[in-house]
């Protein structure tokens, strides 16, 4: 087999590939008796791994290889936003519930249809959650407050993988209240999260990857890598794009979705190039730096 089938093979099947083995791996390690967390939490570092082979072996654009000190700033905002903050205000929720709900559970909690089975449950949460995302995130791009808020997501001029964590933690927290809360008080069940995080993770490593991928008809599906690219440039008519944040159709449906046919994306960024891109000019940057227009 030639190198360029092999090439052309593996931007294929990386992703689709990639998704179905996490899956599988979720289940083996769910049936080995490992907790809910760490069978959820291995196949996305198994993934992570790999689309980071990915990028380096197979990358969509070499310039956009990213220093040390992008790295350093993008783990601290993975490990202090995607991961510290969730998980204080998961906490935070839990006992809020604890203290509040009725002995008998609250009224809403028995609309969510929980007899069906875990997986068509967590492609309805993936439905809803992408429907609540989309209307937030188009709001993120229109509202100045927001966007300033926003902005520090849009921020770097390159993309890859671990950049996916580059969030405000004001923005991570609204972002909370607006998808995960609800679910929460409807009553989805941990193994329907832990289905919903391993498809989250995953698709959003891709999403701002570096790996040079071609999704086909997915592309109508999923929000992948070749759709959110365009949601990053700098020009501010490809960015107000591509809202979706696992799943294309809510921007297919209300006329948002572009992959403009024959050309790549040029320029990623904000209009402001002096916009600091460390993680604690970033955290106060939002209240004193104007990120240009969204």
């Amino acid at each position: 087999m030639s190198d360029n089938l092999v090439s052309q093979t593996v931007r294929v099947i990386s992703y689709p590939g990639i998704i179905a083995g996490s899956f599988v791996l979720f289940a083996v390690f769910e049936r080995a008796g490992l907790s809910l967390t760490m069978s959820s939490y291995l196949p996305v570092v198994v993934a992570a791994g790999l689309i980071t082979l990915h990028e380096i072996m197979l990358p969509h654009r070499a310039d956009w290889k990213p220093d040390r000190t992008e790295v350093a700033n993008d783990t601290t905002f993975l490990i202090a936003v995607q991961i510290l903050v969730p998980y204080l205000l998961s906490l935070a929720a839990a006992l809020w519930l604890a203290g509040t709900a009725p002995t008998d559970g609250w009224a809403i909690t028995r609309i969510w249809p929980s007899e069906l089975p875990v997986p068509i449950q967590a492609l309805l949460m993936l439905l809803g959650a992408d429907f609540l995302r989309y209307w937030m995130h188009r709001a993120f791009h229109r509202f100045l407050p927001l966007w300033q808020l926003h902005a520090v997501h849009h921020s770097p001029h390159r993309l890859y993988w671990l950049n996916v964590g580059r969030f405000h933690p004001l923005e991570k927290t609204i972002q909370f209240l607006a998808d995960a809360l609800p679910f929460i008080l409807l009553g989805v069940t941990e193994p329907v999260l832990a289905v919903y995080f391993v498809f989250f993770a995953i698709n959003g490593f891709f999403q701002h990857s570096n790996c040079s991928v071609r999704l086909g008809p997915l592309n109508y599906v999923v929000s992948g890598p070749e759709l959110h690219r365009w949601h990053h440039s700098q020009s501010t008519q490809e960015s107000d794009t591509n809202f979706g944040n696992n799943l294309i159709i809510w921007d297919l449906i209300f006329g948002t979705r572009f992959l403009p046919a024959g050309r790549e994306v040029g320029d990623l960024g904000l209009q402001n190039r002096g916009y600091p891109l460390g993680f604690l000019a970033q955290l106060k940057s939002p209240f004193i730096i104007s990120p240009g227009a969204d």
